[in-house]
């Protein structure tokens, strides 16, 4: 009853009162206001007050304070080091005294225009971008573990063998909106479903599977690693929701499967092995990437079948388009969209690869190359915004210093922006590129305005890059993925994918599972638009054999176990399995600190 009388209290006081006094709560405890009430639940998720706290707790303001305190103690020639040292922590008390102060005088106009200077300076949105800053601050500040999904597997008897997944793509099944599948072809050459927003069943689980051996190149009774799906392809599956299919690049053949019935309905066969596909979209051809050219495939068109009888000696239908590339093997190739929301294509075509340009190819007229955009690194990746980029005004808005004002026309001004992500001196590199709105006064040029983040992106190769949410998205090559602001430079968080798999090996010397896993790819399953469920974008990954799910919660949303027809274990049999994980994870961790420590040890003197 007590409760209940509150409740009505705070109904009773004006919206501009309940905020106020919102702001003294933890973000934990919103979660249990949201539930009083209709009112309060709206007023707590006012997009004003998270997009403050989500301000508040940037690495961007950090980093910008101890830009200032550092060049208030060099202004005041502090110049020894250990006096340095003390006058920035005598800094920092005084930073954090001063909000006791203004607390009782109240704040100066000339604080609070810096504070919305700051603001101005950091916000990663751009205008007409709707975002919904309470899920923002969800996505940036929440726990964050791995769910591994159901693995496919083959039973005779009581044997079992698992399966490997060759790939992965999403799919949105149309006429079921929030309704989410991943789609992949497996080793034993069938295709199977997973359910990843939950809403056919278990999340997680597999939905459908079909026959073994349908996308084997010479049908169920192939053999041979010719044969089957290159392991080494990690573009090699692509699905168009709308038209229900899915093509999967099965060495040198492109095989198109219907997702209703499962079963392959064309096989386009190509000269050289496919090494890459674009994505697929109802509006556009598939651009397929082989290992020395890049054709367009037109699965729209109706493919008549070969007659017995020879009508006429020469083939009025004209050649499939078709552009060669002087250096072999691409890796990446991006329909550049126009809408944020990736529906309206343009008629622009990136390529990235193992080689140092990224290629600008036009839709319309394949052939020739309308420009280049030099990189110097192997590019494994590309991505985009539909927005404008400037580097010179990334830079400036880093230290805070534009106005409101000259933020507000950076953003306005028209343009895209093109992400790659590879490898430059065995470290990762990220890279951002300014696109005009229309390419053709480029045409034949190379793109100059561009930002290369190759100093704390990452130690190892950049392997699968996307935007999620306000954030750019990559994955590396030494387990993590990690999350970096719009200007390709301030990270605001990481974590190691293979840290929340269950240990099953009883051997503490053993590989443990998750340990050297690494994300080959990443899809973002936020869902275009706006989703009626807060916390309902999570990033899909494919380590190269198995799927994982990246959630933002305490608790993995699934385990393997989940997914197991045994006997559910009792909570004593539980308790010992988490004792037995706990130790041998202190155990490995102990022994991994005592290598490091040898290694440093050995190195003593070298110079190194």
């Amino acid at each position: 009853m007590a409760s209940q009388e509150a409740s009505r209290t705070l109904q009773r006081l004006p919206d501009e009162i309940l905020l106020r006094i919102f702001t003294y709560l933890e973000p934990q405890d919103f979660p249990s206001l949201q539930l009083g009430c209709r009112k309060l639940r709206e007023i707590s998720l006012d997009n004003s007050h998270w997009r403050s706290r989500t301000f508040e707790d940037s690495p961007f303001l950090e980093t910008l304070e101890r830009r200032r305190r550092m060049a208030r103690v060099l202004d005041g020639d502090v110049l020894n080091e250990p006096l340095l040292d003390v006058a920035v922590s005598l800094n920092q008390e005084i930073d954090a005294a001063e909000p006791k102060v203004q607390a009782v005088h109240g704040t100066s106009i000339a604080r609070k225009e810096r504070r919305f200077r700051e603001i101005a300076n950091w916000d990663p949105t751009f205008p007409g971008e709707s975002v919904c800053w309470y899920d923002e601050y969800i996505q940036r500040n929440a726990p964050v573990t791995t769910s591994w999904l159901q693995q496919p597997c083959i039973r005779d008897g009581s044997f079992e063998d698992l399966l490997d997944v060759r790939g992965v793509a999403l799919y949105n099944p149309p006429g079921d909106p929030g309704n989410m599948l991943a789609v992949s072809p497996l080793d034993d050459g069938s295709i199977c479903l997973w359910d990843v927003k939950g809403r056919r069943g278990r999340k997680g689980a597999i939905v459908a599977k079909s026959a073994p051996g349908i996308l084997h190149i010479d049908g169920p009774g192939a053999v041979g690693r010719s044969r089957k799906i290159d392991a080494g392809v990690t573009e090699c599956i692509s699905v168009d929701s709308q038209g229900k299919r899915a093509f999967v690049a099965v060495q040198g053949h492109l095989k198109e499967v219907d997702l209703e019935r499962l079963a392959v309905v064309s096989d386009q066969s190509f000269e050289w092995s496919i090494a890459a596909l674009s994505s697929a979209h109802v509006d556009a051809p598939l651009t397929v990437g082989t290992s020395l050219g890049i054709h367009l495939y037109d699965y729209r068109a109706r493919h008549h079948r070969p007659h017995d009888a020879i009508d006429q000696i020469f083939d009025t239908d004209p050649l499939p388009q078709y552009a060669p590339l002087s250096q072999p093997h691409p890796l990446s190739i991006l329909h550049l969209p126009i809408s944020s929301d990736g529906t309206i294509l343009s008629d622009d075509i990136y390529v990235a690869g193992r080689f140092s340009n990224i290629l600008h190819y036009d839709r319309r007229k394949l052939a020739p190359i309308v420009g280049s955009i030099h990189s110097g690194a192997r590019l494994a990746s590309l991505a985009s915004l539909p927005h404008s980029f400037s580097p010179l005004d990334t830079e400036v808005r880093r230290s805070g210093e534009l106005s409101v004002d000259q933020v507000r026309e950076s953003k306005e001004k028209p343009g895209r922006t093109l992400i790659a992500g590879g490898e430059y001196n065995t470290k990762g590199s990220l890279e951002l590129y300014a696109l005009p709105n229309s390419d053709r006064a480029q045409s034949g040029r190379q793109h100059n305005s561009n930002f290369k983040n190759r100093y704390n992106a990452s130690q190892s190769k950049i392997l699968s890059v996307i935007t999620h949410g306000t954030c750019i998205v990559f994955s590396d090559g030494s387990g993590y993925i990690k999350w970096f602001e719009r200007d390709g430079f301030t990270e605001v968080r990481r974590m190691r994918i293979g840290q929340s798999e269950p240990i099953n090996r009883p051997s503490l010397f053993s590989q443990m599972p998750g340990i050297d896993d690494l994300a080959r790819k990443i899809l973002s399953t936020q869902t275009p638009g706006h989703s009626e469920r807060i916390n309902d974008g999570e990033i899909l990954f494919w380590t190269g054999e198995k799927l994982g799910l990246v959630s933002l919660s305490k608790t993995p949303r699934f385990k393997p176990s989940d997914f197991s027809d045994r006997e559910p274990k009792t909570e004593e049999e539980m308790h010992l399995e988490q004792q037995e994980a706990e130790y041998s994870e202190r155990m490995r961790t102990a022994l991994e600190r005592q290598a490091d420590d040898v290694r440093l040890v050995r190195d003593l003197g070298l110079g190194a």
